[in-house]
């Protein structure tokens, strides 16, 4: 199976400018537990997580957000993407595209849903 079949493709997302308290309210206001930060093009530049936002409220830096180093294409194996969600408990991972702008986001609970799906049909 492929990432763009787990994969969240209307992404919300931040910027690198949002204050602290834009993310904050857009974590809460969608229910969501973290979003790719993306430059003017769409590009990846981080992510931000609800235990990034915890972290920051004694911050050691300005700036709240990961720079991150896994992402996945829409084209690869699932199999690569539970590997990493299974062994550093991520939550959320970006997806993105050749140039690096977030196409979707996958997370624990996309994958459980669909594995949930896939268990009900079989009944």
């Amino acid at each position: 199976m492929k990432v763009q079949e787990f994969m969240i493709s209307n992404v919300i997302k931040a910027n690198p400018d949002d204050t602290l308290r834009n993310v904050l309210r857009l974590l809460v206001q969608e229910k969501i537990g973290g979003v790719p930060v993306v430059d003017e093009h769409g590009k990846l530049l981080g992510m931000v997580s609800d235990g990034d936002i915890l972290r920051s409220i004694k911050p050691r830096e300005r700036q709240i957000y990961d720079f991150f180093s896994f992402v996945f294409s829409p084209q690869d194996e699932m199999e690569k993407v539970l590997h990493l969600l299974a062994k550093h408990h991520f939550k959320k991972l970006p997806v993105v595209e050749k140039e690096k702008r977030v196409v979707g986001v996958i997370s624990r609970g996309d994958v459980i849903r669909r594995i949930q799906q896939a268990l009900l049909q079989q009944l």
